[in-house]
């Protein structure tokens, strides 16, 4: 699949130092405060979007202790959370289509800081529904091959709980789901025992943008970088073709 290193992405990530690592943990933090305050409570039993928030935390190897003080101090003090979800829509070099998600207390300091972060990395940002047309919003699992795990039963498994897609890949499976899935499937996955490397609704890219220039190389990835940067980012989707 053209541009897929997803695997090897969540590997670098996992493999990050502990200042990088606790960057990471932030993120899934305000995550985890915004599925008590608008998923329906402290509760994952009866909160579905909680369930699947500590479940992306699990797969972080965020500590189970650390994801219940989250719940804990969101619970607490829930009027407290005042985080906004926004959407920022942009290009970078050669018009790699990018879309940065935020969570944050403070949307002029937010878009001030994506912006900074585009115009750094050669590219610019663009106007609300810019590029995401061409990406698709699914939910995404990954399963690290293992050879206790038997490929036609985890695809059964993920087929009955309403998955739409199957990839057998080197490095494991991806299994695809719509977003009204995603939760049924994942927690098939889990239920049936089964360690998930990722678990959550990311965006797809339906075309890929590949770069040739070393200096096209080096503002793409100065402009993940600034965005990785980031306090109020909580993720970056772009349809940049790393295997080219």
């Amino acid at each position: 699949m053209a541009g897929h290193s997803k695997f090897a992405n969540i590997k670098h990530r996992k493999g990050k130092n502990d200042a990088a690592r606790g960057k990471i943990f932030t993120r899934l933090g305000r995550e985890l405060a915004m599925a008590v305050k608008h998923g329906g409570g402290p509760d994952p039993e009866a909160n579905s979007r909680l369930k699947d928030a500590i479940a992306k935390a699990r797969a972080e190897n965020m500590p189970n202790d650390t994801i219940d003080r989250s719940i804990k101090k969101a619970a607490g003090d829930i009027n407290a959370v005042n985080y906004e979800a926004v959407t920022y829509e942009g290009y970078g070099p050669s018009g790699v289509a990018v879309i940065v998600k935020v969570l944050t207390d403070n949307r002029n300091r937010a878009a001030a800081n994506v912006r900074h972060a585009f115009t750094k990395g050669g590219g610019s940002l663009g106007t609300q529904g810019c590029v995401s047309f061409s990406f698709a919003e699914i939910g995404q699992i990954l399963v690290e091959a293992d050879n206790n795990i038997n490929e036609e039963d985890l695809m059964l498994l993920t087929a009955d709980a309403g998955a739409e897609d199957f990839l057998v890949l080197d490095e494991g499976y991806e299994i695809h789901t719509s977003v009204a899935y995603f939760s049924a499937v994942r927690q098939a996955v889990e239920d049936a025992g089964i360690p998930m490397v990722s678990a959550e609704v990311t965006m797809l890219p339906q075309t890929w943008v590949g770069l040739k220039t070393p200096e096209e190389l080096k503002q793409m990835r100065k402009l993940l970088e600034l965005l990785d940067d980031e306090d109020d980012v909580q993720s970056v989707h772009h349809n940049w073709d790393l295997a080219e």
